[in-house]
């Protein structure tokens, strides 16, 4: 690529940036990727960079418009230390697959002028896009284009590749196409990025070259969220002596938390609670049924000063995945699960990213095989010196591969050393 004189300069001098984030989500949302957009965003701002985001209103993962925010009307706000721009949305109360496409292509129509004017009036030298949405990324490599800034995609999951795998899109020649649309774009990014080795090598096989792929994994403040006691655990009145297996979270397709319902009729009896904290699609099928069962306790999604107590009130950590996502995603939460400090049962294959990473920090079961998990859970509520020394390895896992300093710092140094 022909080297920027700008460019040469921001790597230079060392001075701040103007960033351009443009994604659907963003903070406020409490979970997911909108939590780690408006957390990166935040991060940035601090260190002295001038930071604007082009987004949606929030709305995930409970799929409704959050108090205060408009889905029809274009909105500007600052959090913390960033100009943000709220573009309409529509957001269907059940999401379906046709529903999601007209989700999706609302934001890329509604946002892309924001975005063009963001380019042209304040100039950005790097515009980071967020994927998903793929859709707006047409938008934001052409915005970037007009703006003279360099294009960064950021990938969180593969949203095309789950799409066709979980069975939302039917294949044949519109698989074809919109795989061949996709590769056709992410090449026409400076750098395009991705969270765990497999998702940045799979960009190599959709003909991302390697001097344009990096790696920009998922992060947990370690300092915030840490062992501690619980005072939801007493609050919540669990016995002393029952061991608590805790899913938190979004109850989404990708997630495969139908696996949860029979993992709760297999513990039915056994010294294990089962506490579901969380939204999302799938939950009114889950309450449904497990209503019946006693051992099954639920909450709403946490507010994320609580978020650590929540982490805590745990024993071990159930994380469901689908077989058909395997490394096409990965879950945002693992980090904050091994950063508290207790174990986790995963669905995850073996060799796939997700086995690798709770390997000596958990138990991987074959995905949707809610009899193995049980078994895992019940091993583990039985084994309290095994429970603590998995404990203890998912902590040092988080720290010394998901901290947010060590990663946000090293995206830092990408951003100003980046070239167009």
């Amino acid at each position: 690529m022909p080297r920027s004189s700008r460019a040469s300069a921001i790597s230079a001098d060392g001075s701040p940036l103007r960033l351009l984030i443009y994604g659907l989500n963003h903070a406020p949302e409490p979970t997911g990727i909108g939590k780690f957009t408006g957390e990166m965003a935040a991060w940035l701002a601090a260190r002295g960079h001038e930071v604007r985001v082009v987004t949606a209103p929030p709305y995930y993962p409970a799929w409704r418009i959050g108090a205060g925010y408009s889905a029809w009307c274009w909105q500007r706000e600052a959090i913390e230390g960033a100009r943000v721009y709220r573009c309409p949305l529509y957001v269907p109360a059940k999401p379906s697959g046709k529903k999601r496409i007209l989700h999706l292509a609302s934001f890329a129509l509604s946002s892309l002028p924001v975005a063009l004017w963001q380019a042209l009036a304040f100039r950005p030298q790097v515009l980071i896009a967020i994927a998903p949405a793929l859709t707006s990324a047409p938008g934001a490599r052409l915005a970037a284009a007009a703006g003279g800034a360099a294009a960064w995609l950021h990938i969180q999951d593969f949203e095309i590749d789950a799409a066709f795998a979980l069975g939302m899109v039917s294949g044949g020649p519109v698989r074809r196409f919109a795989l061949g649309s996709e590769s056709w774009l992410l090449r026409r990014f400076h750098r395009v990025s991705s969270i765990t080795p497999a998702m940045v090598a799979r960009l190599g096989e959709k003909g991302v070259g390697a001097a344009r792929r990096r790696l920009f994994p998922n992060w947990v403040d370690t300092s915030t969220i840490r062992p501690a006691e619980s005072m939801l655990r007493r609050e919540l009145r669990l016995p002393p002596e029952a061991v608590v297996a805790l899913y938190s979270g979004n109850m989404g397709e990708k997630q495969g938390v139908e696996t949860l319902a029979e993992v709760a009729g297999s513990l039915a009896g056994s010294p294990v609670i089962l506490l579901l904290a969380g939204a999302g699609a799938a939950e009114p099928r889950l309450r449904a049924a497990t209503a019946a069962l006693p051992e099954v306790r639920w909450l709403p999604l946490q507010p994320v000063e609580r978020l650590n107590d929540l982490l805590n009130a745990a024993d071990l950590h159930l994380l469901p995945q689908r077989a058909d996502a395997a490394d096409l995603v990965m879950p945002s939460k693992l980090a904050f699960m091994l950063a508290s400090g207790k174990p986790v049962v995963a669905g995850a294959a073996a060799g796939t990213a997700l086995a690798r990473a709770i390997e000596g920090a958990g138990i991987a079961v074959p995905p949707g095989d809610a009899k193995a998990m049980a078994a895992a859970v019940l091993d583990l509520a039985r084994d309290g010196a095994r429970r603590r020394a998995l404990g203890e390895a998912a902590r040092a896992r988080a720290l010394a591969e998901w901290d947010r300093e060590a990663i946000l710092g090293a995206f830092e140094s990408e951003l100003k050393a980046l070239e167009t």
